[in-house]
């Protein structure tokens, strides 16, 4: 399981974020950007935050770690502004947070390199996932420590929204045109190669063990080890066809 932490204090929310996630404080003495289980996207988009995330830091991507954040009812109806004050009391309980890097800056194509090696890899980790949110427009990366760090990854794995279609969508191609790194990413190819028999069952059940299960409800499944087990078939299955997703990136 991930770390659990319990918040202790809302300090702000981050409006610039679709689903208003919110800057807590918790019992750890930690800081977390927490995504709210509440939110209009629901927990599906937590568990698509888990195991994205989670593949990546395995696959030697930096990514900033996660914690189950338990928010309490006093805490949701201590925040005075009615729109978050709602959010949370939809929230009460377990919701997802990441370590908030103190100092961090997003990530600018116009002023920030990212290395070939590092882009290619970044690049595969959403075309496998079918990460469509990590665009010039909004990088979803973050510059910390002259490094960057991948974040918000909710969009991803966009087939568990229709169980019913997956297996349909396996080999869906992945356009990386508007993808923030593919004038850096000189090497897929390369990347592929490396990472693609990295996806074993194995890893996958690792990662997929992290999600709380009351985070995979599913009325196309019988219990949250059966979702476990349809994220391990559909996961192995687009691994094995990469050759039909991966993309093709010219570089200038």
């Amino acid at each position: 399981m991930l770390p659990s932490v319990t918040a202790t204090r809302y300090v702000t929310p981050l409006k610039e974020g679709g689903s208003l996630p919110g800057l807590v404080e918790a019992d750890d003495l930690g800081t977390y950007v927490v995504k709210w289980r509440g939110a209009g996207q629901g927990p599906k988009a937590l568990v698509a935050e888990v195991i994205v995330g989670e593949l990546a830091r395995r696959l030697g991507l930096p990514v900033p770690d996660l914690a189950v954040v338990g928010l309490d009812e006093l805490i949701a109806r201590g925040e005075p502004d009615p729109e978050v004050q709602e959010l949370l009391l939809a929230s009460v309980g377990d919701n997802l947070g990441m370590d908030f890097l103190p100092g961090s800056l997003g990530f600018d194509p116009a002023v920030h390199t990212v290395e070939p090696e590092l882009a290619s890899r970044i690049l595969w980790l959403d075309a496998f996932t079918e990460n469509v949110d990590r665009s010039w427009r909004n990088p979803n990366m973050l510059m910390w420590h002259q490094r960057p760090w991948l974040i918000d990854h909710g969009a991803s794995l966009y087939f568990h929204h229709n169980w019913a279609r997956a297996s349909a969508v396996v080999a869906r191609p992945f356009k990386a045109d508007d993808h923030v790194l593919a004038a850096f990413a000189s090497d897929v190819p390369g990347a592929d190669a490396d990472l693609a028999p990295k996806i074993t069952a194995a890893l996958l059940d690792e990662v997929l063990a992290l999600v709380p299960g009351a985070w995979l409800d599913s009325p196309d499944h019988d219990g949250s080890d059966d979702v476990r087990g349809a994220y391990r078939s559909h996961l192995l299955a687009r691994a094995a066809a990469h050759e039909a997703w991966l993309p093709t990136v010219v570089t200038s």
